[in-house]
């Protein structure tokens, strides 16, 4: 079919129903009614002979048809923007949206370059909205590799096909206790490595159980899945856990937690950059890669 002004903007309103995985979520988008978001969707599969979804008590699904379309719909709404994008580069101007992903806890992490890399790109001449969002490491390659995101930083435990890794660099991470832990005013000589192995731990949840059990911490009685809730546990005073210590310095210095053992108890991760493998960078993309390199290197 040719498609026509009217086409583009029945496949905008599906398009936001598919992603908000309905009519009512999808109203606060497009700013219209409920009946309204009905009647475009009824003309869309008019005109395409089809029906794209069930709606009803049941709750909105997808036929297959309407997966075919939808998928369509992604890469069209996708080649529009590379176009623009593209288009606009000619006249030496940056456009379109760049879509970041980050794990927690890289502002206080002295080899993140993040906001060096941003500040150079802003210095560019552009139009560009950024959006930089906050994920765990495994949303964040799922984010990417759906196409979600154009670049992620992190670090990744579990690396997954479809995803080029560039590393950037390696995070220290050391063994902490709060100030009120019975640990807490102890000193390391007094302390066994059993009676530290039986303390109870708080793990991350990304992390395989394998990396505190390498260390004998089999007593995991808590998990998280940000770096904060983590914090938080360790301040508690019942639990010890591993922390970034670029994250832990200012609690140490304000005497709420202490590092247990130094760095002899401890490990580095390494943080990479991740992008989709086969992804048609836009010019947009390639500049702000460019851009972060740079800043890694400066």
């Amino acid at each position: 079919m040719k498609l026509a002004g009217t086409d583009l903007r029945l496949l905008k309103v599906f398009d936001a129903v598919v992603r908000h995985h309905g009519f009512a979520a999808a109203q606060a988008e497009l700013n219209v009614s409920q009946s309204t978001i009905s009647n475009h969707i009824s003309v869309l599969e008019e005109r395409l002979g089809a029906t794209l979804c069930q709606r009803g008590r049941g709750g909105f699904s997808l036929t297959e048809k309407g997966k075919i379309v939808f998928a369509a719909t992604e890469r069209l709404f996708g080649a529009m923007a590379e176009f623009d994008v593209d288009v606009t580069a000619i006249k030496g101007k940056l456009v379109g949206e760049l879509k970041i992903g980050v794990v927690d806890c890289l502002v206080s992490d002295p080899e993140n370059t993040l906001s060096a890399a941003i500040s150079r790109f802003k210095t560019r001449p552009n139009d560009v909205l950024m959006t930089v969002k906050q994920l765990s490491p495994q949303e964040l390659q799922e984010h990417v590799l759906a196409g979600e995101f154009d670049i992620g930083i992190g670090s990744f435990p579990h690396k997954i096909d479809g995803l080029s890794y560039e590393p950037l660099y390696q995070e220290q991470h050391g063994l902490f206790c709060g100030s009120t832990h019975p640990l807490f005013d102890l000193s390391d000589e007094s302390v066994s490595l059993d009676e530290l192995q039986h303390q109870e731990f708080v793990g991350r949840h990304y992390w395989r159980d394998s990396l505190h059990h390498s260390f004998g911490f089999n007593r995991i009685t808590a998990s998280v899945y940000q770096i904060e809730p983590q914090l938080m546990l360790i301040l508690s005073g019942k639990y010890i856990g591993f922390l970034p210590l670029h994250y832990a310095s200012s609690w140490v210095d304000a005497g709420h937690l202490r590092q247990l053992f130094g760095r002899r108890i401890g490990y580095s991760c390494s943080f990479d950059l991740i992008i989709k493998k086969g992804f048609q960078k836009t010019s947009l993309v390639e500049t702000f890669l460019e851009d972060m390199r740079a800043s890694q290197q400066s």
